[in-house]
């Protein structure tokens, strides 16, 4: 049988851990049973415990004091550390079979942009460790909400996208937070986004000199064509249960389950 994982990615701040207890809660609430794998050596648990903790193996703030390092490079040797023991991680995984895996990622997001770390271990979830993958990419709605700020978060989800290899959902988190009605109303633009329609919106907005590299940038983005948003809000089981829906389908979660005996058995005359 293979095993179903969440990789929950995104900048700083995004939302990536709320998210994932809200993963955990939903599942709590219609029977399923779900676990937090957190690969950040400098995080806390928030709502619920993790299950698997890389901080058992390494963690950020004993890099820094022992290596003298800064936390950016810490995270780094941090994570060359665990692709050198990854049997740790093989050990710790163990049987979980039939149950989603979150794994929350950390904000740093040169591990899967700029260096090959991220990809390597997804690499070795799906090869070794017979995984099926999806991964989630958040952005904060009131972060997008600013253009050209959308086409920096959207470039850096594409570029997750390309080196991971997986099926990808973005999600725009915080959508609760956006409050009045003008901004709600701007919002909708950005879930489905028509990027040549953006680029005009930021060329009204910034120096003629940067009109041809906006366009070009909202070109790449057009041409990928795939670089659409589902809106979270975190407390409300509807909207974690659409990207749930979402994560199932990608995954394939129901082919992976056995089967399972009907707790009654019907008789044919009473049909």
């Amino acid at each position: 049988m293979s095993r179903v994982g969440v990789m929950v990615l995104g900048p700083a701040g995004a939302g990536k851990s709320t998210f994932c207890n809200s993963i955990v809660s939903h599942m709590q609430t219609i029977g399923r049973r779900s676990h937090i794998v957190n690969l950040d050596p400098a995080a806390e648990p928030n709502k619920y415990e993790f299950t698997i903790d890389i901080r058992d193996l390494i963690s950020l703030e004993d890099v820094m004091e022992e290596m003298s390092l800064g936390p950016n490079g810490a995270l780094i040797y941090c994570f060359e550390y665990l692709l050198q023991n990854l049997d740790w991680l093989d050990e710790e995984i163990g049987d979980y079979n039939d149950e989603y895996l979150i794994f929350d990622c950390p904000g740093q997001i040169e591990l899967y942009t700029h260096i090959p770390v991220l990809p390597n271990i997804v690499r070795h979830l799906q090869q070794q460790l017979n995984f099926n993958l999806c991964a989630t990419y958040l952005l904060e709605a009131p972060f997008v909400i600013d253009t050209s700020k959308f086409f920096s978060g959207a470039l850096s989800a594409m570029s997750a996208m390309i080196l991971l290899e997986l099926p990808h959902i973005n999600i725009l988190s915080k959508v609760d937070l956006v409050a009045n009605e003008y901004s709600k109303r701007k919002l909708k633009r950005f879930l489905n986004p028509d990027s040549m329609l953006l680029a005009d919106s930021v060329n009204q907005e910034t120096n003629a000199k940067f009109h041809k590299l906006n366009q070009c940038i909202a070109q790449l983005v057009d041409d990928f064509g795939m670089v659409q948003f589902l809106p979270l809000e975190a407390e409300n089981p509807d909207s974690v249960s659409t990207i749930i829906s979402y994560i199932d389908d990608v995954t394939q979660w129901a082919e992976a389950q056995e089967p399972k005996e009907p707790n009654d058995q019907i008789d044919i005359e009473d049909l």
